[in-house]
Formats: C-alpha cells, sequence, structure tokens
C-alpha cells in the first residue's frame, strides 16, 4: 500500500478511540464510557509533518476472555497488528499497569513490529507522576504521556510514531477504485458478505443483530478491478435507536453512503420486502448513488422454478420509486452469484459517473420529441430549446423550455428512459431538473 498503516492497540476502555479521533481531526470512531464499544477495524487518515498515513482503531484486546464478541475483536486487533507498519499501545496512567497490558505487551513484542508506548489520560501538565514510570516494566521504551481529551502529547507521540514508518512511497492512483457502501437493516448479512468477498474474517459476524456499529473499509483486488467495500451499521428506524451508540452507527452508515460510489442494498430473503427496507433503499436513492438490491440468503429458501420470477415481480413493486436498480439473489454464505454482483457493480458505477456531451444529447431530444409530442395546455404547446448534462454522480440534465408548468413529470419521464435505453445506464437514478429561459434557480 501507498499509505503505511499505523494501528491503535490496547485493552477496553484506555481511550483509544478518542487518540484516533483526536489524530485523524474528527469523529470516525465511536467514543462511548462503555468497554467494548470500538468492535471492527476503524480506518481514517493521519498526517504529521508532511507524512501521511492510514490510522486504524481497533476494538480492546483481552488474551484471556472466552466470550464470543470479545474473541472476535482479538482477532480484528491481530488482523491490524500484522497489517501495521508501527502500533501505539495504549494504556490508562489511572490504572497503571495491568495484567492485560502486560499480556498485550508480550503479543506486541512477538509480532516484531515497532510499538510507541502511549500512556494515556495524563490530563495535568508538568513532571510525571511516580505511576508513570511503572510503565517500563512493559519493556517497550520510553513510554510517551498523552492526554488524547485535551491534546496533550499527541505531537510528541506522532514524532515517534513517523520516525519509526518505512520510506514513503508513491501515491497509489485510485481512479479506477470503485467504493462499495454495504447497506441494510440489522443481520441481513452485510459483515457475511464482506466476509466472503474479501477472502478473510474482515468484519465480526455474529447472530446479535447490531453486531457492527462502525463503518468500516475493506479493499478488494480480484479478476473483476478494485474495490473498497464499506461495511455499514444496520439502519433502524429513528425511533428505535435507544442509545447514543446506536445513534452514532446510524449516522456513521449514512455518512458510509455519501462517500460511496454504489451501494449493495441487502434484503434477508427468509423476511421478504419491509419497510424498513424501502427506508434504507430511499437514502441511497436521495444521495443519488448506483444502487443494486441483493436478495441475501437465497440459499435458505425452498423454492421450485417459479420462486425467484414471482419474488422478482414482487420486488419490482415494492421498489418501483427505483426501478433503475437491478435485483440480484444471492448467498453470502456459499458465494453464489457473486461474480455477477461485481459485474452489476461496475455497470452501476460506470452509468453513475457517465458524461454526455451537449451535442449528442440534443440529437436524442431531437429524435425523442419527433417520436412523442411535446405536451399542450389550453392551446399553448411546451418548447424545449435545448438540453445539457450539469454534473454526474448522478447524470443530472438540464432541459431548457418556454414553460415549466407544461413539462409534466410523465413527460420528463419519458426523456429519461429515452436516455437509460440510448446509453445502457444500469442501477444509477437519473436527473432532470427544468428551466424556463432566463430562469436561475432550476426547478426538478
Amino acid at each position: 500500500m501507498a499509505k503505511p498503516i499505523v494501528a491503535i492497540v490496547g485493552r477496553p476502555n484506555v481511550g483509544k478511540s478518542t487518540l484516533f479521533n483526536k489524530i485523524v481531526g474528527q469523529r470516525l470512531s465511536i467514543v462511548e464510557d462503555t468497554p467494548g464499544v470500538t468492535r471492527d477495524r476503524i480506518f481514517g487518515d493521519g498526517e504529521w509533518c508532511g507524512r501521511t498515513f492510514s490510522l486504524v482503531d481497533t476494538g480492546g484486546i483481552e488474551p484471556a476472555s472466552k466470550d464470543v464478541i470479545l474473541t472476535q475483536m482479538r482477532e480484528q486487533a491481530q488482523i491490524a497488528i500484522d497489517s501495521a507498519a508501527a502500533i501505539i499501545l495504549v494504556t490508562d496512567i489511572r490504572s497503571g499497569v495491568t495484567a492485560t497490558d502486560q499480556d498485550v505487551a508480550s503479543l506486541l513484542l512477538k509480532s516484531g513490529v515497532p510499538v510507541v508506548l502511549c500512556v494515556n489520560k495524563c490530563d495535568t501538565v508538568g513532571e510525571p507522576p511516580a505511576e508513570f514510570y511503572e510503565f517500563y516494566n512493559l519493556g517497550l521504551g520510553d513510554p510517551v504521556m498523552v492526554s488524547s481529551v485535551h491534546g496533550h502529547g499527541t505531537g510528541d507521540l506522532l514524532d515517534r510514531v513517523v520516525a519509526l514508518l518505512p520510506e514513503e512511497q508513491e501515491e497509489e492512483e485510485e481512479g479506477d477504485i470503485i467504493k462499495v457502501a454495504v447497506i441494510g437493516k440489522p443481520n441481513v448479512g452485510k459483515s457475511s458478505l464482506v466476509n466472503k468477498v474479501s477472502g478473510e474474517n474482515r468484519c465480526i459476524v455474529s447472530d446479535i443483530a447490531g453486531t457492527t456499529r462502525d463503518a468500516v473499509d475493506t479493499t478488494i483486488v480480484n479478476q473483476h478491478g478494485t474495490f473498497t467495500f464499506i461495511d455499514t451499521a444496520g439502519l433502524r428506524r429513528k425511533s428505535k435507536v435507544e442509545d447514543a451508540i446506536e445513534h452514532y452507527s446510524n449516522l456513521r452508515a449514512e455518512m458510509a453512503v455519501e462517500r460511496a460510489d454504489v451501494c449493495l442494498i441487502l434484503i434477508d430473503a427468509q423476511v421478504g420486502f419491509t419497510e424498513q427496507d424501502s427506508k434504507v433503499a430511499g437514502i441511497a436513492h436521495e444521495a443519488g448513488k448506483g444502487c443494486i438490491i441483493c436478495v441475501n440468503k437465497w440459499d435458505a429458501i425452498e423454492k421450485d422454478d417459479k420462486t425467484m420470477q414471482e419474488m422478482q415481480a414482487k420486488l419490482e413493486k415494492d421498489f418501483s420509486f427505483m426501478s433503475y436498480a437491478p435485483i440480484l439473489f444471492i448467498s453470502a454464505k456459499t458465494g453464489q452469484r457473486l461474480d455477477k454482483m461485481f459485474e452489476l457493480i461496475k455497470q452501476a458505477a460506470a452509468s453513475n459517473a457517465m458524461r454526455v456531451t451537449t451535442g449528442v444529447l440534443n440529437d436524442i431530444l431531437a429524435q425523442a420529441t419527433a417520436r412523442v409530442q411535446p405536451p399542450t395546455d389550453k392551446g399553448k404547446r411546451l418548447k424545449i430549446y435545448y438540453m445539457t448534462q450539469a454534473s454526474t454522480k448522478p447524470p443530472t440534465f438540464v432541459c431548457f423550455c418556454n414553460d415549466h408548468e407544461l413539462f409534466h413529470y410523465s413527460y420528463q419521464r419519458y426523456l429519461i428512459n429515452r436516455i437509460r435505453e440510448t446509453f445502457g445506464l444500469t442501477g444509477t437514478p437519473v436527473r432532470l431538473v427544468i428551466r424556463e429561459r432566463g430562469e436561475q434557480d432550476g426547478k426538478r
């Protein structure tokens, strides 16, 4: 990778996520006074003294725990350690050196990755307290006093980290990387899908709904190209968000949609369409993203030769507001139709970013108006002077006309369908802005 990875590790509730947010300069990681809030690996970009790096926040490590979630958190942290160029071990001066700190330090020493020891929650400036020197017993060299809440000592910490990073490499081109957000209500198999396509246990998978709380990035390179998959927390109705942690998770999932090129809208085949599926899809639709509806757990359905066609017809009605989105029946467990999924992702991304010259657009407009005359009202006919493309992602076109009141929705839809047919647009919304000649503000 062009950017070296710096992993923040430590036992639960020592302030890893607060430090992460302080370094990346934004609230990417959930911070709450509840041990075990951060579960998966959370990535962000850091920069210090001209060096850029990818910072990864991990769930708290508890080496001796038998708890299912904590065990998988430990595995997630180990993956981060294995891929890191440098590690920040965060400890808590208030609790001193614990047995878990010693176990984690021993784990890091065996990894062979260079480590900077951070003694967090040193909230007073001045000489180190006597308890600070106890951390030399971990055998990781000179500790650094830090207050991640106030920012004290973070400069000294980053000086040490940057000194350990390998020589800077040229930045990779990211133009061909397609960002894919995996969205859906809780427990539809989002993390299982990301794990399947990545070939590793990249995200924690559990039958407990709401296991994934943060949006997690995974870069996947295969025969179809390069993709960044964003596994998100399950989206729920606002009324069902009962605590601050889930509130942040919902916000983060919506942010993941915003930075994606294509959204995979996962539906549980065993449950079928629900109102919440419509709301989740609506977020991606309103954001103008490429969309693919993936019906997951298809392997678990008892079916005959008509089951798929019947469910497809029903879903086309349920998702009539986004009829452009292809419907694909998949299984994250068995890998069924995942190759087809990647083909659709590429088509949706290309369609979403498509740009058409004004000359070609107006040729299409002339053919369309010749085939179906623009509507009239009380003897006044709609005149469309010309059409131009205003933006991409999604493709947005501006039509200049004599009277936007005459430009009925049905005729707008007709023109959009002509554009879709001409360019083979798949999986993307197309927006049409109507303006009267001389009008500054558009009207959809």
